[in-house]
């Protein structure tokens, strides 16, 4: 007996409920009430023969088998969509929405302006944009791309490095008035220190880099906090220059072992192969990659060199 074809509309409709986490929120981003798209959701199921959501009083979640299907069905949705844009030329047309993920920090001081600015200068564009300073699964979460800093992790993602993200080691004029100013990178431990979370600390000492063992006085997993920290006096922290900058030209804190620059990564956008092909993901790389790069605004000329 062959099966059913199932409507695609009925797809998209348990797709959008999985990326929103509720049947309200997903009605409402596809523009239909509610109850029509529960109906839409449950005829699929019933065509299927699986429970693919579980009902909660928060929401809705996928089971183990929604999870797979889901990871599929999402895919060949992306897809479709690249593929109709094509052959309705909606390529040329920067409309749709967008699904992003940006870090925190950086989010908030650079990547908001910027896309205050791309979405006047596109209004067909709808943005939905998470801050958050985790790794998200991009296919299973439903986004479109992704802002990521520092050394990307192979995968099947399609990734665009936009500009160099270089990191200082900083303290304050107090803090150095009473415990000194360190002159090599040896000199660290006998310091106050302020940590990222469980990052190592390697410092460029000739043709070589050496690393430092770090006991930090205070951790975090936010680079304003630590900021906040080595403003007040707290301690010596390393920090990206798109953070510290504002601190530095203000006079706030003071940049440490110039001599011995930091490991540089990189700013990045990433994508699923099946959103790169949309007209309006293309248009904000390309606007992210004109906006930061190839040298960003926040980093003075000695910072570049130093690091160059």
């Amino acid at each position: 007996m062959e099966r059913s074809a199932v409507d695609l509309v009925d797809v998209l409709s348990f797709v959008r409920v999985v990326e929103t986490g509720a049947f309200a929120r997903a009605a409402e981003r596809m523009g239909i009430s509610k109850p029509v798209l529960s109906r839409r959701v449950a005829r699929l199921e019933e065509q299927l023969g699986a429970r693919l959501l579980t009902r909660t009083a928060r929401g809705a979640q996928p089971t183990d088998i929604g999870e797979a299907y889901y990871a599929r069905a999402s895919a060949i949705l992306a897809d479709l969509e690249a593929a109709q844009e094509i052959v309705a030329e909606a390529v040329t047309q920067v409309a749709g929405p967008i699904r992003l993920s940006a870090p925190l920090s950086f989010g908030v001081a650079h990547l908001a302006p910027a896309l205050a600015d791309f979405a006047a200068a596109h209004p067909r564009v709808e943005l939905d944009i998470e801050y958050e300073d985790r790794s998200v699964d991009l296919v299973g979460g439903g986004y479109d791309l992704a802002v990521r800093i520092g050394k990307l992790a192979d995968s099947a993602l399609i990734a665009r490095r936009i500009a160099p993200v270089r990191k200082v080691l900083i303290a304050s004029p107090a803090y150095l008035a009473a415990r000194g100013r360190p002159e090599v990178p040896a000199d660290l431990p006998g310091h106050d220190l302020l940590l990222y979370a469980n990052e190592q600390w390697r410092f460029r000492v000739g043709d070589g880099w050496e690393q430092v063992r770090v006991r930090p006085r205070l951790r975090a997993d936010n680079g304003d906090m630590l900021l906040a920290a080595a403003v007040a006096g707290l301690g010596i922290c390393i920090l990206p220059s798109f953070i510290a900058a504002p601190a530095i030209e203000a006079g706030k804190v003071e940049v440490l072992l110039r001599r011995h620059p930091l490991e540089e990564v990189g700013l990045h956008v990433v994508m699923p192969p099946g959103r790169a092909a949309t007209a309006r993901v293309r248009a904000l790389v390309d606007f992210l990659t004109d906006r930061f790069g190839p040298e960003p605004s926040w980093d003075p000329c000695w910072l570049a060199g130093a690091h160059g």
